[in-house]
C-alpha cells in the first residue's frame, strides 16, 4: 500500500481511500461520521449480539438479527439530500404510547420486515442503504444472531479471584464484578463473507471506540473475521474511549484495554495495530500508554478528540483529521520519536 493510503488510477489520480470501521452503537456511529468526511468508500461492520431494548425484544420474538446497531450505522451514513435526511430521521424515530410497540424505532421494524422477507441480510441492508442514500455500506459481522458469554471476577468480596459466567450483552454490561473475557455463541458461527473481504481489501481499518467487551472485541472472535483483522495489510487504528464505561471498562486503564484486544486476538497471532488514538484530556498516564503502544510496534497519537459540548462524545471533524493524518503519515510522532509503522 502506498504512503497516501490509496492507489492511483490510470490517469495518476488517487482512488478513494477504502475504509472499514468495526463496532456497534454510539461508538461506531461516531467513527462513521468521521470517516465519511474522508472517503465515500466506507464499510461499517456491525456487531449482532445485542439483546437489550427494542433489539432484544425483536430478536427474542422473531429470531432475526438485532436491528438496532445496524439502524444506527445506516443513519450515520445517510445522504445529505432532504429526502435522504427525512428517511434517516424516520428510521431513528421511536414510537410513542404505552402499547407493545412503544419505544421501538421505526427503523428497527422496517429492517426486521426486510430481514424476514430477504434471506440475505446484506441485501436487506443494501435496500435500506439505498433508501437513505447511504455513503458506503453497512454489513453485519455475522449473518446469524450471536450471543455473548462473559467471564467475570471480583464479584465476591471474600474471594475476588473466583470467576463466574454471565450470558448476554445486557448481563455483561450490568453484572457486578469485572469482565475479563468474552466468547461467542453459537460456537463456530460464520462471519459475513462481504465483511471479511472488506477487511482484506481495506486501506484503513478502525476498531473502537465503544463498549469494549460487547461491541469491539466480538469482531475478533469470529474465525474468518479475526484472521482477516490479524493479517490485514491496512493501517489498523484503535480509537480509545473518552470515558470509562461503567460495568465494562471502569476497572481498566487504557493500556489494559489494548492488552485485552491482543489477548482475544491471540488465536490468530494478535493484532498488527499501527496507531492508537486517545483524547488529550482523557489520558491520565500518557507515558504508560505510550510504552504499551510502543511495545505493540504502534504509535500513540494524543489529540483533542472530544466534542466541545460533551466530553463523552467524539467530535467527527477532529477525529477525521487525526485519522487522516495517521493514514497520510504527514505528522511527526510526539517528542520526535521514530515512526513506528510496521
Amino acid at each position: 500500500m502506498s504512503d497516501d493510503g490509496a492507489g492511483a488510477g490510470a490517469a495518476g489520480e488517487r482512488r478513494p481511500l477504502k475504509a472499514v470501521a468495526l463496532g456497534g452503537g454510539h461508538g461506531l456511529h461516531a467513527v462513521l461520521c468521521a470517516l465519511r468526511l474522508i472517503t465515500d468508500d466506507l464499510t461499517a461492520i456491525v456487531t449482532v449480539a445485542d439483546d437489550g431494548g427494542s433489539s432484544g425484544r425483536i430478536r427474542r420474538e422473531l429470531k432475526v438479527l438485532p436491528p438496532g446497531d445496524l439502524r444506527m450505522a445506516l443513519a450515520a451514513l445517510a445522504g445529505e439530500d432532504p429526502e435522504h435526511v427525512a428517511w434517516a430521521e424516520l428510521l431513528q424515530h421511536r414510537l410513542g404510547g404505552t402499547g407493545v410497540l412503544a419505544g421501538h424505532p421505526v427503523g428497527n421494524l422496517v429492517l426486521t420486515g426486510l430481514l424476514e422477507r430477504e434471506e440475505d441480510p446484506v441485501r436487506a441492508l443494501a435496500a435500506i442503504g439505498k433508501l437513505v442514500g447511504a455513503v458506503g455500506r453497512v454489513l453485519p459481522m455475522s449473518p446469524v444472531p450471536l450471543s455473548l458469554v462473559g467471564e467475570a471476577d471480583r464479584f465476591d468480596p471474600d474471594d475476588p479471584s473466583r470467576t463466574r459466567q454471565v450470558r448476554g450483552q445486557v448481563s455483561i454490561a450490568t453484572t457486578p464484578g469485572r469482565i475479563v473475557s468474552v466468547s461467542l455463541l453459537p460456537a463456530g458461527a460464520p462471519a459475513c463473507a462481504d465483511a471479511v473481504d472488506a477487511v482484506r481489501e481495506a486501506d484503513v481499518v478502525v476498531l473502537g471506540p465503544g463498549s469494549w467487551f460487547t461491541s469491539v472485541i466480538p469482531h475478533l472472535l469470529l474465525r474468518e473475521l479475526g484472521r482477516a483483522l490479524s493479517t490485514t495489510a491496512a493501517r489498523l487504528v484503535v480509537v480509545l474511549n473518552l470515558v470509562p464505561q461503567v460495568g465494562e471498562t471502569d476497572d481498566y486503564a487504557p493500556h489494559e484495554l489494548l492488552d485485552l484486544l491482543q489477548t482475544h486476538a491471540e488465536p490468530f497471532g494478535g493484532l498488527p495495530i499501527d496507531a492508537v488514538l486517545a483524547d488529550q484530556d482523557s489520558v491520565l498516564d500518557a507515558e504508560e500508554l505510550r510504552r504499551s503502544t510502543r511495545a505493540l510496534g504502534a504509535r500513540l497519537v494524543v489529540s483533542r478528540l472530544a466534542a466541545v459540548d460533551s466530553v463523552e462524545r467524539h467530535d467527527p471533524v477532529r477525529l477525521s483529521k487525526v485519522i487522516s493524518d495517521v493514514v497520510e503519515r504527514v505528522t511527526d510522532a510526539p517528542g520526535g520519536e521514530a515512526d513506528a509503522w510496521r
